[in-house]
């Protein structure tokens, strides 16, 4: 490996090269050296900048999970417009056909990579429960425009989206969903709403 080669930004070039890995060859084959090795850089790198690996999946993780702000924002921003249903279909699928799938896996497959999460996320899926609340805040703004019953259960209804549309893309290496079999899901999870 080269070593004295500069990284203009070597946590994003780490964090990159950690999604690759994972997108191609799932949370199994994630190492410092695979990490690294994809990065081009040498181990010591990342341990510059990380405590240990542990430390690393961690903040990828957070930095992944405080990108959906910008996701969250926009789809608040879309009470009021168009359909209900196709705006979730679109945040759903933006969400789920990113990395999110391949990093909840990762969060599932690790132990002590959970443990150091539940440090700050006590509860819950890191990644899927803020994609919850990302959802049950844009139910909230289309309920206070009167699109949603005042009644819905939003704490069951955001919950419920995440799980049975992450279901259908859960299969890491099969063909993604249509749009068409997401607004399904949506549909039908929101009728009585």
């Amino acid at each position: 490996m080269p070593t004295g080669v500069a990284l203009r930004d070597a946590r994003e070039q780490l964090f990159g090269a950690a999604e690759r890995v994972l997108l191609r060859d799932g949370p199994s084959a994630l190492t410092s050296r695979a990490v690294t090795t994809e990065a081009g850089c040498a181990k010591g790198v990342l341990h510059r900048h990380f405590a240990d690996f542990d430390a690393f999946l961690a903040e990828l993780v957070l930095d992944r999970i405080a990108r959906l702000d910008h996701q969250a924002a926009a789809l608040r921003e879309s009470a009021g417009t168009g359909s209900v249903a196709d705006n979730l279909t679109r945040a759903l699928m933006e969400l789920f056909g990113s990395v999110a799938v391949a990093v909840v896996s990762l969060v599932i497959s690790r132990d002590d990579l959970r443990a150091r999460l539940r440090e700050t996320r006590p509860t819950g899926i890191p990644l899927l429960t803020e994609a919850a609340g990302m959802v049950a805040g844009y139910l909230a703004a289309e309920r206070d425009l009167g699109r949603i019953a005042a009644d819905a259960d939003l704490d069951t209804l955001a919950p419920t989206l995440i799980g049975a549309v992450h279901l259908l893309f859960a299969d890491r290496k099969g063909t993604p969903p249509e749009a068409d079999a997401v607004r399904k899901v949506v549909t039908t999870v929101i009728a009585g709403a």
